[in-house]
């Protein structure tokens, strides 16, 4: 039998490395553990933590192809962030100039949550605790 543990990370290409690392770390708030660039691929490889555990790698290529996310298409859908204060995260999204989709409410959970998008447009959610 298979036994899964835990996800270990999320693997994300960018388009635009510089405007992505910044998007994650000072509006999301991730924390840089590693960062390297790769002279054989041309590539940089930016390992970032949640609280101290590693949960995102963020990668550039040249020239990679865009990924469609809207409409919706097969394959990884959002990444998903629990917050404790939804309306908190919304404004202070809003102090970055990171627009938000209006509060919607689960209706299996009854939980708040809301979407952005990454500057690639990667479906970004949170969830309220």
């Amino acid at each position: 039998m298979l036994t899964l543990n835990k996800v270990h990370h999320i693997a994300i290409l960018c388009s635009d490395y510089q405007k992505s690392k910044t998007f994650y770390t000072e509006v999301l708030g991730l924390t840089i553990i590693r960062e390297i660039y790769r002279e054989e691929r041309q590539s940089y490889k930016l390992d970032l933590a949640l609280n101290g555990i590693y949960v995102v790698e963020l990668f550039s290529f040249p020239n990679p192809p865009k990924r469609p996310s809207r409409p919706e298409a097969v394959g990884l859908r959002h990444l998903a962030f629990e917050v404790i204060n939804l309306e908190e995260t919304i404004a202070f999204l809003d102090t970055k100039n990171v627009e938000s989709e209006p509060i919607r409410i689960d209706e299996t959970t009854e939980k708040r949550f809301t979407f952005i998008a990454d500057p690639d447009e990667l479906p970004i959610e949170f969830y309220e605790r």
